[in-house]
């Protein structure tokens, strides 16, 4: 009998950990969306409910949004003796809390940009004028990956401090923030499968957060990704691994926490060696879209053995092989967003996209209507996803399957991969 896997959220990420994971388990995703339905190739059941967690009768839990995890479904579940990949919710305080994550590294000592936590306009503008500059803003809370602004301008980075720390622009999450200097150099995201004691590095990816081609507009939560990344070969991962990974696992028991999920580390590839941005507590959205279809080996394997405190490295071991094919993701976003994205638009051209060699359209915010015409239903709508023999064709398949793709305002960028692709 196969295992059943509850995969807990509804977007584009959670579309991916079940296609993938459907390869090997049947899926019950909650809320889960339109396309969370059917049989896979492989013959495994995927649906989705919308019954709660806790109600959902499963083998293994598997948590995408940070938001469940920061409040702490992770430990009910435990406590009623379910079998959980996702931290609870002290270790997911990583990315509920920048202030705690910072002084976290501060103890293990992970290379990381110098800062300061800031709790009023004062402090903030004390911190600023402490670096030389870029300067980094960060809300301390959870914002959807929008609560960062990077600039040269003082005056800019004095303004959004202000706007956080007041709660004008994202409300009890900037009531606190957490200045930074900038580092400079190539950003990767290294997501590592954790047990508690040991990791598993997946292929890194790199992500898009502008809105706009050139990295211009306002931040998103992402604009698309690929994988594998050139300038970040296995030397680079296992440096992350030994350097960052490792010894934030270590300080992370040393305080009495049992991390078992995935632990994301956002890196800059400074001239000095890989450094911190951040840590996420989740699989990375958009990256999983382009990391999970990836994987070769059995991943609901992996995620039982993690969830359990029993990677064995026999079979996992700390690096993964980087894969044979490469992939890239577009996402296409609803008019407006990230401010104020418009839903219950029409989406159309979803067939022919899936008919492009090599595509995967997950769906990132989606609903069907009363009519049974399939809507936008969030800021990203749809992820555009492609595998190919290298991140040229991969990157070809993804626009291709993208231009069939039609609803009114959307919005996608059209240089995802382009550098990296023709560096191969």
């Amino acid at each position: 009998m196969s295992r059943v896997v509850c995969v807990v959220g509804g977007g584009g990420r959670e579309h991916a950990l079940a296609t993938v994971l459907g390869r090997t388990a049947d899926v019950v995703a909650t809320p889960g969306n339109p396309a969370i339905s059917g049989r896979t190739p492989d013959g495994h059941l995927l649906s989705s409910t919308g019954a709660p967690p806790e109600e959902v009768e499963a083998d293994l839990y598997v948590i995408g949004p940070e938001a469940p995890l920061v409040d702490g479904l992770a430990d009910r579940l435990r406590a009623g003796g379910r079998l959980v990949f996702g931290p609870g919710a002290d270790g997911a305080r990583l990315e509920g809390s920048k202030e705690f994550m910072k002084q976290l590294c501060t103890a293990a000592g992970v290379p990381t940009a110098r800062f300061e936590a800031c709790g009023t306009i004062e402090e903030a503008r004390a911190a600023l004028r402490a670096i030389p500059g870029p300067y980094v803003v960060k809300t301390d809370g959870l914002a959807a990956g929008k609560g960062v602004l990077v600039t040269a301008d003082l005056a800019e980075a004095e303004a959004d401090a202000e706007a956080k720390l007041s709660g004008a622009s994202f409300g009890n999450a900037g009531r606190r923030v957490v200045i930074e200097e900038a580092l400079s150099g190539p950003e990767v995201s290294v997501l590592a499968v954790c047990d508690g004691r040991r990791a598993v590095a997946l292929p890194p990816a790199q992500d898009f957060k502008a809105l706009c081609d050139g990295g211009r507009g306002p931040n998103t939560g992402g604009m698309g990704a690929y994988a594998p990344v050139p300038v970040a070969g296995r030397p680079v991962v296992e440096e992350v691994m030994e350097r960052i990974i490792g010894p934030t696992l270590g300080e992370l028991r040393r305080r009495g926490i049992d991390y078992r999920g995935v632990l994301y580390a956002g890196i800059i590839l400074t001239g000095g060696g890989p450094e911190l941005i951040e840590f996420n507590a989740r699989f990375g959205d958009p990256e999983a879209e382009v990391v999970l279809p990836l994987h070769r080996g059995d991943l609901t394997e992996m995620l039982v053995r993690a969830a359990e405190g029993a990677l064995d490295e026999s079979r996992h071991p700390p690096v993964a092989e980087t894969p044979p094919e490469a992939a890239v993701c577009v996402v296409a976003a609803a008019p407006g967003y990230p401010q104020a994205p418009a839903s219950g638009i029409p989406i159309s051209g979803l067939a022919e996209a899936d008919r492009v060699a090599g595509v995967t359209v997950f769906h990132a915010g989606t609903r069907l209507g009363a009519d049974g015409v399939l809507r936008s239903a969030g800021g990203r709508v749809l992820c555009v996803s492609a595998r190919g023999d290298s991140l040229g064709v991969a990157r070809r398949q993804a626009y291709e399957g993208m231009r069939q793709i039609h609803f009114d305002g959307m919005q996608f960028r059209t240089d995802i991969a382009e550098t990296a692709s023709t560096i191969q």
